[in-house]
Formats: structure tokens, C-alpha cells, sequence
């Protein structure tokens, strides 16, 4: 696979650089794909936002410095930025529906299932209502558990800009949740 991007792209790159390139950016697919489905909230078009990333990613492999996953996440949300600007007269709608890929056990009970879909619900219409800003550092942060230095550098923005964003995104999400929202599970 890797191989035919690397022709796609028009590279040569040999077979120490495709290796790397495996074993540095490819096991961060996943955590890539997780976090374009948050941005741009529809699964296809996440799926297309990691595919350009990838290609991005394997176009410029020789700027890499450091963390790959970081590396990665960056190319993602730019990639998302860029696919978020094209379709804005759009205005698409379709969110992310976490209770297809939850990860609850087929053992639980109907009721426990039913208050955490609520819950999730919840949360995640919350999370769609911020701004994109927002979204992406609360994203990064709880549910890709990155620290702050890796999300400043992943979003190019000065520390203080991140922690910032985070506290008012953590404020924002509070607030829409309101006081009667179901406890997360």
C-alpha cells in the first residue's frame, strides 16, 4: 500500500525510507482517523482527510523531526482545516455517532447501555456546538491524551493559546451540558 502512495506522489523513496515510513507514521493511523472523524464529523469524509494526510505525510517524510504521531496529527488537522474550508458552503451536518463504535461489552445491561448512550449523546452534541478551535485542543487533549507541548505543537500555537482554549472549551462543554446532563460512563 504504502508503495503505490509513494508512486502516487511521484517520490522515489527506497527501501529504507518506506520502511521507516511504516514503522514511524503507520501505527498512528488509527489515533489519525479518530481525530479527523471529530473534526470534520462524517466517516468518509475522515476517512479521505487521513488518505490526503497520508499522502502529505509520505510527500514530505523528510521533514520529519521527532514524534511521528504528532507529526501526523498536525498533517491531519491541516488536511482537516483545508477539506473544513472547501465544504463550509455546504454547511454538512452529519455528526459522529460514538454509539455505533462504543466499546461496551455485549454483557452490559439494557439500562447502564441506555444512560451511557445518553450520556454520550450529550456529550457529543456538546462537543459539535464549539468551535472548531475549541473542539480540536478538548479533542486532543481528553480524548487523544496529548500533553500541552504536543498540542501547541501540533496546532503551531504558543502554549499559552492552548491552555487557554482548553479551559474555555472545558467551560463552554459545562454549560451545554447543564446542570441536569447524564454523568459520563
Amino acid at each position: 500500500m504504502v508503495r503505490a502512495c509513494a508512486h502516487a506522489t511521484g517520490r522515489r523513496l527506497g527501501p529504507s525510507e518506506l520502511a521507516r515510513f511504516e514503522d514511524v507514521v503507520l501505527p498512528h493511523l488509527d489515533d489519525a482517523y479518530s481525530l479527523a472523524r471529530v473534526l470534520v464529523r462524517d466517516e468518509h469524509d475522515a476517512q479521505d482527510v487521513v488518505q490526503e494526510a497520508c499522502l502529505r505525510a509520505l510527500r514530505h517524510f523528510e521533514t520529519l523531526r521527532g514524534d511521528g504521531r504528532a507529526w501526523l496529527r498536525a498533517i491531519v488537522r491541516n488536511c482537516a482545516r483545508t477539506w473544513y474550508r472547501g465544504r463550509r458552503a455546504a454547511a454538512r451536518t452529519t455528526e459522529f455517532d460514538e454509539e455505533l463504535h462504543s466499546g461496551d461489552a455485549p454483557g452490559d445491561e439494557a439500562a447502564v447501555r441506555l444512560e451511557r448512550g445518553e450520556a454520550r449523546s450529550a456529550l457529543r452534541r456538546a462537543l459539535m456546538c464549539l468551535a472548531p478551535e475549541f473542539r480540536e485542543v478538548i479533542v486532543l487533549r481528553e480524548l487523544s491524551g496529548l500533553s500541552y507541548q504536543e498540542i501547541a505543537e501540533a496546532t503551531g500555537s504558543p502554549i499559552g493559546t492552548v491552555m487557554s482554549r482548553l479551559s474555555r472549551a472545558r467551560r463552554q462543554l459545562l454549560e451545554a451540558l447543564g446542570p441536569d446532563a447524564p454523568e459520563a460512563g
